[in-house]
């Protein structure tokens, strides 16, 4: 078994596809074949069901997955230890984001002040709803990820306090009030949010008791802005996930009441030990985390 080996799993368990795997990696697809081939062989067991496409992992390849993960994490972090002992920063960074919120409000920010201290080491930000989030730090896919605070399944470091809005029409009678109750936006026909904190908003209503009438579903936030502009429905987003002008393109939003608040945070597996690229990461944070 060799890194190189548990790598091509690492990738193809991402990817789902050897061409995808080969082109990520920079090899040829017959070297991730023969490198998949062999390492199935040595632990006597099929990693992947190639009998659908795209490809799966078999239930012991979810398993061992997360052991080839962390494997390569150490190994990672080992590497970038002797760098810094040698007196070179660089190293590779995983970042899971959710959003708008994070992707547009949070990250920019943090990876200026990194870059700036770090300028060696590369950073992946992959982008994905927030409950996919949780997976890929549970299954080690990335080294931290945002979360919405508490969240005890993992160490987190708190970064900002966020509201929930209602987003009304321009020229909608919602539009001239101080707030928005839920229940108002359920007599309209709602636009529900499917990434960044799509599960929160659903559970606000089920709180309450309430159920809206879903009649479309979006996965953009300028895709919901636009719909709530032409008056073809309401909807509940994250302040943070807005752009900075409120109103001016035919929407406006407005506090929900009572006022509905999240925290946002970063988090990592709690039984991960941390690379150097992400304990400094975190370092940023904790310093950059007043500002927001």
């Amino acid at each position: 078994m060799t890194f190189g080996q548990l790598e091509i799993f690492a990738t193809l368990a991402e990817t789902r596809g050897f061409t995808a795997a080969a082109l990520r990696l920079g090899v040829s697809q017959p070297a991730v074949s023969h490198a998949l081939k062999t390492l199935e062989t040595e632990l006597g067991v099929a990693l992947f069901d190639r009998t659908v496409s795209p490809i799966e992992l078999t239930p012991v390849g979810e398993r061992l997955l997360a052991r080839a993960r962390e494997i390569l994490g150490l190994a990672d972090a080992i590497h970038q230890e002797a760098l810094e002992y040698r007196g070179v920063q660089s190293g590779r960074l995983r970042i899971g984001s959710f959003g708008a919120t994070s992707s547009l409000q949070l990250l920019p920010r943090l990876l200026e002040r990194f870059h700036k201290e770090h300028p060696g080491i590369e950073v992946m930000v992959e982008e994905a709803p927030d409950d996919e989030i949780i997976r890929w730090i549970e299954d080690r896919r990335i080294d931290l990820g945002f979360v919405v605070l508490p969240d005890d399944r993992f160490r987190t470091w708190p970064i900002a306090q966020d509201q929930f809005v209602a987003l009304v029409a321009a020229d909608s009678a919602l539009a001239d009030q101080p707030s928005v109750r839920l229940e108002q936006l359920c007599e309209r026909p709602f636009i529900m949010p499917e990434s960044g904190s799509a599960g929160i908003i659903r559970r606000l209503f089920t709180q309450s008791r309430l159920s809206p009438n879903v009649r479309y579903r979006t996965s953009q936030i300028l895709s919901t802005l636009t719909m709530v502009s032409r008056n073809q429905g309401v909807s509940v987003v994250a302040e943070m996930a807005l752009p900075k002008v409120n109103g001016g393109e035919g929407w406006v939003s407005k506090p929900l009441d009572p006022v509905r608040t999240r925290k946002i945070g970063l988090a990592m597996h709690s039984q991960a030990n941390p690379s150097p690229a992400a304990a400094a990461f975190v370092g940023v944070v904790e310093k950059t985390r007043a500002a927001f």
